[in-house]
């Protein structure tokens, strides 16, 4: 399902610079060619065992997707009057020390911007959620794939605004790990199969367990006006 009038927009007044997040550009990175290979249900190879001989000589055109909707959205970024931008930045990080703190919470939301439940055999989901203190923000837009059996990913994009500042950072994070593994952590954590079954449905209970496939910093000082910042 699609939430088509769901975003979030950040904008800085005095440069126009913004940054959305909208379902319709997230679903557009979702492969469309089957090139970087298509997940398959856990039942697939047998199903598709028994069925060699009744479906001899069918022939069948099939135009590859990848139905996990699985997505790279790192949000929609519209530069500054001054040609601001976000740019790769190995030393930039987000200050958790920071957000950590016990600051007033001004505003706090979540979206959804598309989700799945990807034929009974797991889900798909796409969310946003922010949150504003007093002197900065926190979003997280969070992909979320769990194939039953198979497959769990999580994809994160965090931007950290600091308002004093008018610095913004972003950071991509994509974790994959297959479902049995992931189980079995579980089992180490000491979580009883119940447990186990509810914690397959929280990102926030599993994305720790999974590696880290794919990281990126990138940042944006938008403090004065003139030429785009490079990374500090």
């Amino acid at each position: 399902m699609i939430f088509g009038d769901n975003h979030l927009t950040l904008l800085h007044h005095p440069t126009n610079y913004t940054l959305t997040f909208t379902p319709e550009p997230a679903l557009d990175l979702v492969d469309k060619t089957g090139s970087n290979g298509l997940l398959k249900v856990h039942y697939a190879t047998a199903w598709s065992a028994t069925r060699e001989k009744t479906s001899a000589g069918i022939k069948e055109v099939v135009k590859p997707f990848d139905w996990s909707y699985t997505t790279s959205y790192r949000g929609t970024e519209t530069p500054g009057a001054g040609g601001q931008m976000l740019q790769k930045d190995e030393k930039a990080r987000i200050p958790l020390e920071l957000l950590q703190r016990r600051d007033p919470i001004l505003f706090a939301d979540e979206v959804v911007l598309y989700e799945s439940e990807l034929d009974d055999n797991g889900v798909s989901v796409l969310t946003v959620k922010v949150r504003v203190m007093e002197q900065r923000m926190l979003v997280l837009c969070r992909f979320f794939l769990r194939l039953d059996n198979v497959l769990v990913r999580v994809r994160d994009t965090r931007v950290y605004v600091d308002f004093g500042e008018e610095r913004v950072v972003r950071e991509y994070t994509a974790r994959e790990g297959e479902f049995n593994e992931v189980k079995k952590k579980l089992y180490m954590e000491g979580l009883m199969p119940d447990q186990i079954t509810i914690a397959f449905r929280d990102a926030n209970q599993i994305a720790h367990l999974l590696p880290i496939i794919e990281q990126e910093v990138e940042s944006v000082c938008l403090k004065g006006e003139g030429q785009p910042q490079e990374g500090r």
